[in-house]
């Protein structure tokens, strides 16, 4: 009896070390971002033993990586009722709460946890502040409190540290989080990620060469380490984006080490998703409809496919087939829409209207698209920042309707890189547009919205001359005659305070501005008319109107 009580002890001993392995092996799965490798050996072990709640979180946490909250919240709560590890699931159900808004509720499950925890317990408390960090609103700041009461308890947890680090590079603070990094890798050196980390915050502070310098040292200690090679691609991504002189080969360099990346974790559609985020990012979006189609394959129900086509199709220059994607995407409740996905199907739209000949345009098409913009707008600002150069396209193809729309969205954002140029293209859009019409005919409204863009680059730039010449002909339009000759007549300052070259490059301009005036005055004060209308025959002494006007006046 005695052997066979030794037996069984050593047996159990093994069992439960086996199961702990298999949970390690699953947990550096996870790691390395093999999602579906992960999720296979966690559904492995929960077949074998379904009262396995660490393995039911693992998997429910995984299924929240890859937005499929429905599963995530099917494992928790199975979990829950788990005799090894059912906390765990406890904390998995409070990030769905986080994610869905209700702190309180969260924060209640939390406290549920801690307050059963021994003194030494700090596995909890880590995946407590992952909770906090990993949701669409993060509060890094109490996941740093927490880990902090870890810390204190375990300081040379290694988990705890490298956690640390997360919570503040969130929080953005750089030196704290390069040191619990360090400190990390210090305290265990198979935890790579710790040594990758160091190099994501050198390509945060976009320093791309000590970046990739680190990145190589952790591909000289496990060059099969996929994150690592995601990382090394955003990183030369934004090399070529910050940099437009290496663009190519860095953008090369960056498609090249993602395909090493979906090659060391896996092809499933999560993955695949990923990758196709990264060509939106890349704009590669001849790949991006390769990719698209590939995962349409695997998932022809997956409404999320329908965006990547839909940008892909936009992208390659087939609106149609963007419109219908696109709004079968965006009309479905259950879809968690973006910003991009407005943007796209707007821009789809606004592409649409315009009509076979390349100058008609569909009024009511282009509405409908620019309508679709404002809402992507609505959700992200900085979504203005692209339409400038589309805009831009369409002033250059005389298609002044549809350009001023474009813009008129553009400088709703005040913070765009382009802001000044897109309220001057603005202004100068509309003034084209209502020029050609009959004073009965000309928008008002649209052209006091022009007057004031182009008071925007005015107050920024003073000394900008073509703003004044365009404001001045905007309220001619407006037969705001008083102000129109006042800044025709800024316009002549700054031009003539340049010199002769100057106002012989913008003759043209300078004559129109002194003859508005003169006519300005023509009723008022004719010698200031007179006067006006001499330094137009100054500098075109055949000038027509200032030699037929100056008759009149006689």
């Amino acid at each position: 009896m005695n052997k066979f009580k030794i037996f069984s002890i050593a047996f159990l001993t093994a069992t439960a070390v086996g199961k702990a392995q298999d949970i390690d092996q699953a947990k550096k799965a996870l790691d390395a971002e093999q999602y579906e490798k992960a999720k296979s050996m966690l559904k492995s072990i929960i077949q074998a033993k379904p009262d396995n709640g660490r393995a039911t979180f693992l998997l429910g946490n995984i299924y929240l990586k890859q937005n499929i909250e429905d599963s995530a919240k099917i494992f928790f709560q199975k979990g829950l009722v788990s005799s090894d590890g059912a906390r765990f699931n406890t904390i998995g159900l409070g990030q769905l709460d986080l994610e869905s808004g209700n702190v309180s509720a969260a924060q209640a499950k939390f406290d549920q946890v801690m307050k059963d925890l021994r003194k030494k317990d700090v596995e909890e408390y880590i995946y407590i502040a992952q909770a906090y960090m990993n949701n669409s609103k993060p509060d890094y700041k109490s996941a740093i409190s927490l880990l902090n009461k870890a810390k204190s308890v375990n300081p040379n947890d290694a988990n705890v540290m490298l956690t640390l680090g997360d919570a503040f590079y969130g929080d953005k603070n750089q030196n704290d989080a390069y040191a619990a990094y360090r400190d990390a890798y210090v305290a265990d050196n198979t935890l790579i990620r710790a040594k990758m980390q160091l190099g994501v915050l050198l390509k945060g502070a976009k320093a791309y060469t000590e970046a990739i310098k680190a990145y190589d040292e952790v591909i000289g200690l496990n060059a099969n380490y996929g994150p690592v090679y995601r990382e090394l691609a955003e990183t030369y991504y934004l090399w070529a984006s910050n940099k437009p002189a290496t663009y190519t080969e860095n953008m090369t360099k960056a498609l090249s080490n993602y395909e090493k990346y979906m090659s060391l974790t896996d092809y499933s559609l999560s993955s695949r998703m990923r990758h196709a985020d990264f060509l939106v990012l890349a704009k590669d979006y001849k790949a991006l409809e390769l990719e698209a189609n590939k995962m349409k394959e695997l998932d022809k129900v997956n409404p999320r496919i329908m965006r990547y086509l839909g940008y892909a199709a936009y992208q390659n220059g087939n609106p149609d087939a963007a419109i219908t994607a696109l709004t079968d995407y965006t009309t479905k409740g259950t879809n968690k829409v973006i910003a991009g996905d407005y943007y796209y199907l707007g821009l789809a739209k606004v592409a649409k209207s315009i009509a076979a000949d390349g100058k008609t345009v569909d009024a009511a098409m282009l509405a409908s698209g620019t309508s679709d913009l404002k809402k992507s707008l609505d959700m992200d600002i900085v979504m203005a920042n692209g339409l400038n150069e589309i805009g831009k396209k369409y002033f250059t193809q005389k298609l002044y309707t549809v350009a001023s729309a474009l813009f008129e969205l553009a400088i709703t954002n005040p913070n765009s890189r382009n802001y000044l140029e897109d309220n001057v293209y603005y202004g100068l859009s509309v003034l084209t547009i209502n020029r050609s019409k009959e004073t009965k005919d000309i928008d008002k409204d649209t052209l006091a919205k022009a007057d004031l863009a182009l008071d925007n680059v005015i107050t920024a730039t003073p000394n900008y001359q073509e703003a004044y010449l365009y404001k001045a002909r905007i309220n001619s339009s407006l037969e705001k005659d008083d102000v129109m000759a006042a800044t025709y007549q800024k316009y002549l300052d700054i031009v003539v305070a340049k010199g002769d070259e100057e106002i012989n490059k913008n003759k043209a301009k300078v004559t129109e501005s002194y003859n508005s005036i003169a006519a300005f005055y023509a009723n008022t004060d004719k010698a200031k008319a007179k006067e006006y209308f001499g330094k137009t025959l100054a500098l075109d002494p055949t000038n027509t109107y200032a030699l037929d006007s100056l008759k009149i006046l006689k």
